[in-house]
């Protein structure tokens, strides 16, 4: 009779053990009941993260599908004010996403999920011997900005004027990594970037520090939008950009926490 009992505690033991938790069934009905395609639009700078957070939450969610824009944060908003089919804004400046929130197209209330800061990018070895600001204000080099209404170039307006520097002439990009491309393909000498740009671009380019007296700090904001063709999915890839799995994520890139 000892032995039955025994045996029936080790199969009700197991079988409890093999039970799902309440969350983890949550979890799983969530997972399932998502599908189709969710449309992220997202500022250029954050290509590299994103596209790792795309595949993750593909694999967690089989039935979805992700397909990233990257544009400069002001083509994306032209691009959603325009019509364009999207889920998720995730924008490199809360100036853009406010043109959302004040055109009553974002649900909800925006979530600051990252920050970023500014650095110079130069050829590789430094050719042109750049070490400030001012430098890039020399005659004879030739530099690439995004242009004022992009949030990189904004961001180098401030940092200019932080510094005392008049803005050089230079070239107007449309986003990040056109200056990225610029420079390492020896177009320019000399550009302002963010610091995850300068990482992600690999051995043709490296990066000279902005002093945090002059440097400005880069808050990206993300939205589920009015409207949403997968709302479902929206919500869920904007809560895994919240998540400590995405955060740990960004950071692996060089962004800083929100």
């Amino acid at each position: 009779m000892k032995l039955r009992t025994n045996a029936v505690m080790v199969a009700f033991l197991v079988a409890c053990s093999a039970t799902p938790t309440p969350a983890q069934e949550s979890r799983e009905r969530a997972a399932m009941r998502l599908a189709g395609t969710v449309r992220v639009f997202a500022a250029a700078s954050l290509t590299a993260a994103f596209q790792r957070m795309a595949s993750a939450f593909e694999k967690a969610h089989p039935g979805v599908a992700v397909e990233l824009n990257f544009a400069g944060s002001q083509t994306l908003v032209q691009q959603i004010q325009e019509g364009a089919p999207a889920d998720v804004f995730a924008s490199a400046d809360e100036v853009n996403m406010q043109k959302l929130v004040t055109g009553d197209e974002v649900a909800g209330t925006p979530q600051l999920f990252a920050s970023n800061a500014l650095q110079i990018l130069v050829a590789a070895g430094n050719p042109k011997h750049i070490a400030s600001l001012a430098d890039l204000a020399q005659p004879g080099l030739t530099i690439a900005l995004c242009g004022p209404t992009v949030p990189c170039g904004r961001y180098a307006g401030e940092a200019f004027s932080k510094a005392g520097v008049a803005v050089p002439g230079a070239s107007q990009e449309l986003d990040v990594k056109a200056v990225v491309t610029k420079v390492a393909l020896g177009e320019a000498d000399a550009g302002i970037v963010y610091v995850t740009d300068v990482r992600a671009a690999g051995s043709k380019t490296e990066g000279v520090d902005i002093p945090e007296a002059f440097n400005v700090v880069a808050r990206y904001p993300i939205a589920v939008l009015k409207g949403a063709p997968n709302a479902a999915a929206a919500e869920a890839f904007v809560a895994l950009v919240l998540s400590q799995e995405g955060q740990q994520v960004l950071a692996t890139f060089g962004f800083l926490p929100r």
